[in-house]
């Protein structure tokens, strides 16, 4: 009885050092392969955030490349404004919804700034319809009017084609037909538009050479176009009253 005792004992110590081991292991690597939404990029950040401060102007930017490229491209802009840059290269409409809570929500800004669809439209997950993007989006603006937060809904940048994707026909249809979907829903809840369509368009459809590196990302100059157009929208749905 007493051996038995003492192997028990040790069992149950050799287990206890094997998994405080685990617990402590320096060089053990979180596996993110669950993480479909990348929850986990902007986690630490969000934690480090100051409190928006009284009277602040806070303003996220919730989208794909086009936002995360922007940042990169001219980092004074969002360090001379309390904007927040919540792009991620390469995500869907469903994957922003699953980030809105985390990355903006939380956050508690006045105003949130949704660009989504052309991921979507590319086929980066499979091609989708207008109606799987716009549902998207709706579940978005529902989300931050329930908190308080103003929206504005973006017209998507013109597109002529996908380079990395150029046996899909039709992109700059289909996204003339997004934007005029999202448009009409705007409107119809009174939600602000704003529009990087127009500026940045050429004669067929595609963005204006000068401000574009590949077609689909703008260049700094592009970037300094859509700056513009956005403080406007900005300035309009923040002196806008409920």
């Amino acid at each position: 009885m007493l051996i038995k005792i003492k192997i028990l004992i040790f069992l149950f110590g050799l287990s206890s050092l094997t998994l405080f081991a685990q617990q402590s292991d320096p060089n053990k690597k979180e596996d993110f392969s669950d993480d479909w939404a990348a929850l986990s990029k902007y986690k630490r950040e969000n934690e480090l955030l100051a409190p928006a401060a009284k009277g602040e102007k806070r303003v996220v930017f919730l989208g794909s490349s086009i936002f995360e490229f922007w940042k990169q491209k001219d980092p004074e802009y969002f360090k001379r404004n309390p904007y927040i840059d919540r792009g991620i290269s390469g995500q869907i409409s469903p994957q922003l919804l699953i980030r809105f809570r985390q990355d903006v929500i939380n956050l508690k800004p006045k105003v949130v700034i949704i660009l989504a669809g052309s991921n979507d439209l590319a086929g980066n997950k499979g091609h989708v319809s207008n109606e799987t993007v716009l549902n998207n989006i709706k579940s978005m603006a529902e989300l931050a009017k329930k908190n308080h937060i103003k929206v504005i809904l973006c017209k998507y940048l013109p597109i002529y084609e996908y380079p990395w994707n150029k046996n899909l026909k039709g992109v700059a249809d289909q996204i003339i037909s997004l934007n005029d979907e999202i448009v009409a829903y705007a409107k119809a809840n009174r939600f602000t538009v704003l529009d990087y369509w127009t500026p940045l368009v050429d004669e067929r459809n595609g963005q204006k050479a000068e401000y574009t590196e590949d077609g689909v990302h703008p260049n700094f100059a592009g970037y300094k176009v859509m700056e513009t157009v956005t403080e406007q929208a900005i300035d309009k749905i923040l002196r806008r009253r409920k």
